[in-house]
């Protein structure tokens, strides 16, 4: 096996840690209400909202890694993830009250907030020519984190009781950290990976693509850590209302999730032949009635719809996190991965209290993805304002200023 391949896979297994760790609690909050309810209380609201300090810390402490990584090196960075991350999970498996659960959860936030901005800058760097493809598959793997969470949860709490559902992926993180503290730092052109010298784009082109790709940021990391927390709930109020029925919840929102992944690959192959916006506008446009249908439908319905959202929203990941390769050169990626995933996780932040305090106040979902269907409605925006260039896909049209032109430039 190859040095790029073997960092690939350590880079795709902290991807799917980081969005499994992060979904953990959103599964095993509906067997804490069962199982202590005297120690964290019944209620399904309130215990959410004690991965909120997580989510935040998680968006604050993606900023600095670009620097970090510049000071400290990317290795390390990414071996105090998988400890770090990992301990912190056994902690909250451990905790002995509410304080002491979302105190662990805040640690796993505070490593998590690695991931990004490192991981996916090497995920960049290693792709080379192929870069979509390469964050296609690297988010198949962040997808299947989420996928896996509720229905591994599930099961762990209903045969082993919720404290496993977090200390169990805590040690296998750590495992996985001691075995990546082996590999040599990654530098991709060591390693003998073919990439195009990055050209020269018109700073106007850049300083759009930027703001487009912050705005859409924003919003698409509130709507992605909503959906994918509230998933498990809305699988048990539509199809699965009873508490005897935890695993059948978490296959249900494994099915939906699935489907998210398959998604992101296909995209991802689909980004290297195609401009990035000519991707990106289907899957905004599917967005907005999948949420709004999901505020009323009922049933066996749900779960195919469901499943049409995920992919929509799954697939704008890959669009998202290949627009930073497409427009801004190596050097300053991790940095601007670090602001970008920042911004993002701020909105994150929000979806955990949101989804609480709004179940809390109906009594069920449907006002919350009526929210999440209008904050989407932004993102489309977003997609309709992003420059359309066929020098994404022949890039030595940069410098042609009266060169052939495949679409009008936008």
């Amino acid at each position: 096996m190859s040095a790029t391949t073997r960092q690939i896979a350590f880079i795709n297994a902290a991807h799917s840690l980081t969005h499994y760790g992060l979904l953990i609690l959103a599964t095993a909050v509906l067997a804490m209400t069962q199982q202590e309810a005297g120690r964290f209380g019944g209620e399904y609201g309130p215990i959410l909202a004690l991965g909120t300090a997580m989510f935040v810390v998680y968006g604050i402490g993606a900023l600095p890694m670009g620097h970090l990584a510049a000071r400290w090196g990317r290795k390390a960075l990414m071996v105090a993830f998988f400890l770090g991350a990992g301990a912190s999970l056994v902690l909250a498996g451990l905790a002995t009250g509410p304080v002491s659960l979302a105190l662990g959860l805040a640690g796993f936030g505070a490593f998590a907030a690695i991931y990004h901005p490192i991981g996916t800058a090497i995920v960049a760097e290693a792709g080379g020519d192929r870069v979509g493809r390469a964050m296609g598959i690297n988010g198949v793997f962040g997808n299947l984190g989420v996928a896996l969470a509720p229905v591994v949860t599930a099961f762990l709490a209903a045969a082993l009781g919720w404290r496993w559902g977090f200390i169990l992926p805590g040690l296998f993180s750590v495992a996985i950290g001691l075995l990546y503290m082996r590999e040599p730092a990654y530098d991709a052109r060591k390693a003998g990976v073919s990439t195009r010298p990055f050209p020269v784009i018109p700073q106007p082109v850049v300083r759009r693509a930027v703001t487009t790709l912050l705005l859409i940021a924003a919003v698409s990391g509130l709507v992605f850590n909503a959906f994918t927390l509230l998933l498990p709930k809305l699988m048990e109020e539509r199809l699965a209302d009873s508490p005897d029925l935890l695993p059948v919840v978490g296959m249900l929102a494994f099915l939906a999730t699935i489907c998210g992944g398959v998604t992101q690959y296909t995209v991802g192959r689909m980004i290297d032949r195609r401009t990035l916006k000519s991707v990106f506008m289907p899957l905004a446009l599917v967005l907005v009635p999948g949420l709004l249908a999901l505020s009323f439908l009922q049933g066996w319905a749900v779960l195919p719809v469901s499943a049409i959202v995920a992919a929509a929203i799954f697939g704008q990941v890959t669009v998202n996190e290949t627009m930073t390769a497409r427009y801004v050169a190596p050097e300053l990626r991790a940095k601007l991965y670090s602001v970008r995933f920042t911004v993002g996780f701020m909105g994150a932040a929000v979806a955990a209290p949101l989804v609480g305090l709004l179940h809390e106040a109906t009594g069920n979902l449907a006002l919350t993805m009526l929210v999440l269907a209008g904050v989407a409605a932004v993102t489309l925006l977003c997609a309709l304002f992003f420059p359309n260039r066929p020098e994404e896909l022949r890039p030595e049209l940069w410098t042609e200023p009266s060169g052939p032109r495949v679409q009008p430039a936008e």
